[in-house]
Parts: C-alpha cells; sequence; structure tokens
C-alpha cells in the first residue's frame, strides 16, 4: 500500500502548536531524571553533567534528522513510514511493531508505578487496584478526542517544566551564593575523588543509562501528523527541545554535584529532593514525590496515544488487523486505544502475579528497543537525503550531511556494543533481542499467509 504524504482524512487536526511543543519536551521529562540521575551520579562522579549533555546532543541530533524526513515528506507514520520508505515493508513493520511493544510496556510499567506512589499515601488501596484505575483514568481520555488528548499533556508537561525551573532558580541562586546561607563550592567537583573519580570510560558508560531517560521526545514527530501545520510543528518543536534538552539536562545536573559532594548523594533517592533538603527547602519529598506522579500520568497519556496511533498505521499498511484503523467521529482510532489498553491491562495483571519473572522479563526485553529505533532513523535519513534533494523537498536539513549522520549513527552502534560488555546490560540486550526476532518471525509468517491467500485466489505472488 501506497505511503500517503497527505494528511489522512480520518484524523482530525485538532492539536496545536503549543500541543506539539509541549509534548516533545514533556516526553523526556520523567523519573528517569528525577530519580535515575543519582544512578548516573554515583557511577561517573561530579562529571556526570558531561555525560547528559553527550546523550543530549545524540538525542538532539537524531531529533534533526527526524525533523529532516517529517519536514520534508509529512506523514501519519513518521519514521515507521520512513523506514519503510528507505528499506522496503519488513523495516517498516519491525520498527513499527517494535515501537509500539517498547510503549505498550511501558503503559502497563508507569500505571504499576503510579500505584505505587499513590499506595504510599493510600495504603489502605491495593496498588493494582490502583494502577486499572489510572489505565480506565488514562483510556476513557484518549478516547474522547486528540485535543483532549493534546491539552492534558499540555498542562502534564507544564507542571513538570515548571518543577524544573523551580529547581533550577533555587539551586542555582544557591550554588552562586545568592541563597542565605550557601555552602556550595566548585570545588565539589575536583575534590572527593576528583571530577570523573571512575575514570574517563564511566563518562561514556553512562551514556546508556541516560539515554534510556531521554524517550519520547519523537513522539512529537506521530502527534504532528494531527496538527494544524505538521511542518511548521515539528521544525518548531525539533528546535526548541533541542536547546530545552540540554539545559534542563545539563544544568540541574551541574547544580546538583557543585551544591553538594556528590558522595553525598544515595543511589535510588531522588538527587533533586536531596539537593534540596540540603539547601534547607521543607517538604521536599512529598513535592517531588507529586511531580513525579504527574510524570507518570504524563507518560502513560502519551503511551496510549502513541501506541494506538501506530497500530493506526499499521493497520492501513495491512501489518495489523484492518479493523483496527476504524475511528469514531471525532477521529479518534478507539478500537488502537483499546486494543493498546488491553495489552496494558495485562502488564498490571503480570505484574501482580509474577513481578519477578515474567514482568521483569517484559521491562528488560522492551528497555533497548529504542535504541534500534533510533539507529533505524539514521538509516532512513543517510539512505532518503538524495530522494528529498531530488524531489526539491528538502526543507529542513540535517547539519553536515552525511557525516554528521554517520557519526550519529555510530555513536548509536558504540551504545549498543558497549551493552554486550556491560555485565549489568547483557541481559536486557539479549531479551530485546529475543523480542526483536519473535517480530520477525511473526513478518514471516504474515508474508506466507498472504501469499498462500493470493495464490488459493489466482493472483499474481509478490515480495511482501
Amino acid at each position: 500500500m501506497p505511503i500517503q504524504s497527505e494528511h489522512d482524512p480520518r484524523l482530525k487536526r485538532s492539536l496545536k502548536t503549543r500541543h506539539i511543543s509541549m509534548l516533545a519536551l514533556g516526553g523526556v521529562i520523567g523519573a528517569g531524571l528525577f530519580v535515575g540521575s543519582s544512578a548516573v551520579i554515583a557511577s561517573t562522579g561530579p562529571g556526570a553533567f558531561l555525560t547528559y549533555a553527550i546523550t543530549g546532543i545524540i538525542v538532539a541530533l537524531v531529533m534533526r534528522m527526524l525533523g529532516e524526513m517529517a519536514a520534508a515528506h509529512p506523514t501519519k507514520g513518521s519514521f515507521v513510514d520512513y523506514a519503510r520508505m528507505a528499506f522496503g515493508r519488513p523495516a517498516g513493520y519491525m520498527t513499527g511493531w517494535l515501537y509500539w511493544y517498547f510503549w505498550v510496556i511501558v503503559v502497563g510499567f508507569e500505571a504499576v508505578v503510579g500505584g505505587q506512589i499513590i499506595n504510599g499515601w493510600f495504603p489502605d488501596i491495593p496498588v493494582w487496584v490502583i494502577a486499572l484505575g489510572l489505565m480506565i483514568s488514562m483510556t476513557l481520555l484518549n478516547m474522547m478526542s486528540v485535543h483532549s488528548f493534546g491539552e492534558a499533556e499540555y498542562w502534564f508537561a507544564g507542571v513538570k517544566v515548571a518543577a524544573i525551573v523551580v529547581f533550577l532558580l533555587v539551586a542555582g541562586a544557591y550554588v552562586f551564593h545568592l541563597w542565605p546561607n550557601s555552602t556550595a563550592t566548585f570545588d565539589n567537583l575536583t575534590q572527593h575523588g576528583g571530577f570523573l573519580p571512575h575514570g574517563v570510560g564511566a563518562l561514556f558508560t553512562g551514556v546508556v543509562v541516560v539515554i534510556f531517560s531521554m524517550t519520547g521526545v519523537e513522539v512529537a514527530t506521530l502527534a504532528a501528523a494531527e496538527s494544524e501545520d505538521p511542518t511548521r510543528n515539528i521544525r518548531k518543536a525539533v528546535n526548541t527541545v533541542m536547546v530545552r534538552i540540554l539545559v534542563f539536562f545539563v544544568l540541574a545536573t551541574f547544580f546538583i554535584v557543585v551544591a553538594q559532594p556528590w558522595t553525598s548523594l544515595t543511589p535510588g533517592k531522588s538527587p533533586f529532593v536531596t539537593t534540596l533538603e540540603h539547601i534547607g527547602i521543607p517538604g521536599a519529598g512529598e513535592m517531588l514525590t507529586a511531580v513525579i506522579l504527574v510524570a507518570v500520568l504524563s507518560v502513560l497519556n502519551a503511551g496510549l496515544y502513541t501506541s494506538s496511533r501506530l497500530l493506526f498505521v499499521l493497520a492501513s499498511n495491512d501489518e495489523a488487523p484492518r479493523w483496527i484503523a476504524g475511528v469514531n467521529k471525532k477521529g479518534v482510532p478507539v478500537r488502537g486505544v483499546l486494543a493498546s489498553t488491553l495489552v496494558g491491562y495485562g502488564c498490571v495483571v503480570i505484574a501482580a502475579l509474577w513481578p519477578d519473572t515474567v514482568f521483569q522479563f517484559l521491562i528488560n526485553s522492551s528497555g533497548t528497543v529504542f535504541l534500534f529505533v533510533y539507529l533505524m532513523i539514521c538509516l532512513s535519513q543517510l539512505k532518503l537525503r538524495r530522494k528529498w534533494v531530488e524531489e526539491g523537498s528538502l526543507k529542513f536539513a540535517m547539519w553536515a550531511h552525511p557525516w554528521l549522520p554517520l557519526l550519529v549513527t555510530a555513536s548509536i552502534i558504540a551504545v549498543l556494543v558497549s551493552m554486550a560488555f556491560d555485565p549489568s546490560m547483557q541481559m536486557s540486550l539479549l531479551q530485546c533481542v529475543i523480542a526483536i526476532f519473535a517480530i520477525a518471525a511473526s513478518y514471516l509468517v504474515l508474508s506466507l499467509s498472504r501469499k498462500r491467500q493470493r495464490a488459493v485466489k489466482g493472483q499474481p505472488v509478490t515480495t511482501a
């Protein structure tokens, strides 16, 4: 089925520029930053902010490459369609289903995390009951209209951005001794073991961990298909997110390691909370817990949206049951939302019954998927660049082509290779490869089934 460059009339263009910009920004601000940064600092030392800078640049450049393709050829399937255009139907099928798999598992995981947070406030309510309640709420929100989704995500992301901005203002004032009784010193960058106490290698090993916390920014290019001006919105989202990722992640981490000795931070406990408590802000823990809950709801909301649109794209290209592509009067692919939600419900049940076996496998196997998606984005851009130039549709060019795209591609491959040699990452990579092979096997089964159907009907047998 040919890929359509025009807007799919079944979807409504109800998202505004502010929705797309905030969706792109909010997608990268979550528990990975608020809590996961403690592990990065512990394994890297005060130089952890450089790890965030390196990773932020990689992610921003991948977004620029995706932005080039999306501006040149807007489609409802974004990078899934570009993979198909560059390398054929198998690449589009694999990319689409891998990314869908990643998001539906994330939806279930975030629902459980949200249940655990609320259970801390209301211990009499079981975690799984709260998780199901959150799933139902976000499902209903996604089924209302794409505008409702965009508006909710706008405010969810707004809370997270506001929290980061407030932290930067308070921590910045403390670091530069504009705060009363400040004990911050830039000597904290070199004392307590040195700037990189675990060696330069730790600086790049941390990239593997940090890059996981920056996923989600690419969702904006999918959502842009349902906006008023896709090309303009994609360009604006890419440009603004590149700067904000670097500011929020790098500057926040820099202030944290200057405000106090990095050795005083505890892995697993939010360094944002530790820093605010060190400064003397009362109730910092409770305030940040509330922000993390908002971040969880944001990811749930965005995850259901993304997975449902991916199913819509796959079904539109005969790579998923065609009935899934049905939409309601408001242009919402409700069947895709419900299908994705059912997997999320299943994950919540699995988390309750087999938390340390099946659920852990799902989390580990999906965790590395987006790296392969990012790799496919890079390869697609390298392959399609000539096409955009020949068509005269290159409106938002990637810098220093092809050398910078090749460098980004090599960096992602290096991250995957480093995972293969890192004992703590090997199982996640292996389980992800198992998931990839399973999806590849499903494509072969689908292809054989189509060939048999064509043979029975007397139609020419073509390669899928």
